[in-house]
């Protein structure tokens, strides 16, 4: 059974609202008024969490804030309750760290405001018109067509010499691309950037819609095309995106637009490098219709990295210090992937699991992580800003020495005497064995 685990949750203001908990469960007690150095209870159905207040030495995110130091509200469950059942049954929480909210400082929340215009001329062109974006359909067998069933034997034939731990990692990439809803909602948690309305006319509101809109036709098309091919459990894959998206995901981005977007430009090119090689490897075991599928996915992530870039660059052009600190703090906190709150509702290690076999089969590795961190370093031309305040300079020498250390441990991880072959397997798949390393 899974219950939810302790955890702290850093607050900036001084009342706590029950959304500001657990959204939709946790509720604070109509008397209970604004947190106070006073412990206070607060009811979590039939069970009770412990809130009390303390201060803590600002962490990196922290610098970007003014004002009073944070608050840290510790929660902590003291009995399972048929409402922690109920919750473990529709998702799977499993985040400890302590979180962070708000902590963009005014005078960087008004930069951010300033870009209204210049994310209209610069940001949206990125998009392309519906008219002229491919369709999903373009890529699999028309039902609608008299060789409609000719040209699935054709798909599954095809489909037929992919082993099994190619399948893991499409099937993976696919389920992240599923979660389309959570991404989504984290861009809206980005303040000054977020959509107000769900129908904003601003240009932040346009542009995360119709990226959403985009991004919506990869898991379309490769949920489709797998499904077709009869080679993986569907229903266990079903399941897992369900999962997937009741959990949600924490990048800690503390509703900081600095953050949210450097991680974004990290992240789609992550995206980019995944898919870009499952295509490769697709046409290598001679798939070459999947490997145009897979190559189409890429190019559009290749296209959103672009655009994301570009607005991290224009706030090293604005804020070069506070663009500075926030691309230091995601790296030290490390890049989490969309899908890192994976599970099918028997593997709880099934996110690293599938990304070991990611990592064996060269789809997405370490070294790629070290590259990609290099490349944004190169991209925003890191190295060569001068005009910084100290903790700047930190920052900047921190992300541009991070890159040779992650490739040099990653060196001396493969130096290692090999282990011996570990077999799993995944429900995805059938159960059937997959090679781990």
């Amino acid at each position: 059974m899974a219950v939810l685990s302790s955890q702290s949750v850093t607050m900036r203001t001084e009342a706590i609202a029950p959304s500001a908990l657990i959204p939709g469960i946790c509720s604070v007690p109509s008397t209970a008024g604004t947190l106070t150095k006073e412990p206070q209870q607060a009811r979590f159905h039939s069970s009770y969490w412990k809130i009390g207040q303390k201060l803590r030495p600002k962490s990196g995110a922290e610098r970007y804030a003014t004002g009073k130091a944070p608050l840290t509200v510790t929660m902590t469950a003291t009995m399972p309750s048929k409402s922690d059942r109920r919750i473990s049954a529709i998702y799977v929480p499993s985040e400890t760290h302590k979180q962070t909210t708000h902590s963009i400082a005014h005078e960087r929340l008004e930069i951010v405001k300033s870009l209204d215009a210049w994310a209209d001329e610069s940001l949206l062109p990125f998009l392309k018109p519906v008219e002229k974006s491919w369709r999903p359909q373009d890529h699999l067998p028309e039902p609608s067509s008299e060789g409609f069933y000719e040209q699935v034997r054709e798909l599954r034939a095809r489909a037929a010499n992919l082993p099994d731990d190619y399948l893991v990692v499409l099937v993976g990439d696919m389920i992240t691309e599923e979660a389309l809803p959570t991404y989504q909602t984290m861009l809206n948690t980005l303040d000054g950037t977020k959509d107000e309305t769900g129908a904003s006319l601003t240009p932040w509101g346009v542009w995360t819609r119709a990226w959403t809109a985009e991004e919506n036709r990869h898991g379309d098309l490769l949920n489709k095309y797998l499904y077709l091919t009869g080679r993986v459990n569907m229903k266990a894959v079903e399941k897992t995106v369900q999962y997937l998206i009741g959990s949600g995901m924490d990048p800690q981005t503390e509703n900081n637009p600095y953050l949210g977007f450097v991680y974004t430009s990290f992240q789609e090119r992550a995206t980019f490098i995944s898919h870009g090689n499952t295509a490769r490897h697709a046409k290598e075991l001679g798939d070459n219709k999947l490997a145009t599928i897979c190559g189409l996915i890429a190019s559009d992530e290749r296209r959103h990295e672009n655009a994301y870039c570009k607005i991290v660059e224009k706030l090293f052009e604005v804020d070069p210090s506070g663009a500075m600190l926030a691309f230091g703090d995601m790296m030290r906190k490390k890049i989490a992937m969309p899908a890192h709150l994976m599970y099918d509702g028997v593997d709880r290690n099934l996110f690293d699991n599938f990304s070991t076999v990611a990592q064996r089969t060269g789809t997405y590795t370490a070294r790629d992580y070290a590259d990609i961190l290099e490349h944004l370093v190169k991209r925003w031309n890191v190295e060569k800003i001068e005009t910084l305040s100290a903790e700047g300079r930190q920052a900047q020498d921190f992300v541009c020495t991070l890159a040779p250390r992650i490739r040099k441990l990653d060196e001396r991880t493969q130096l290692k005497p090999k282990k011996t072959p570990k077999i799993g397997t995944f429900s995805w798949v059938f159960n059937r064995e997959v090679q781990m390393w």
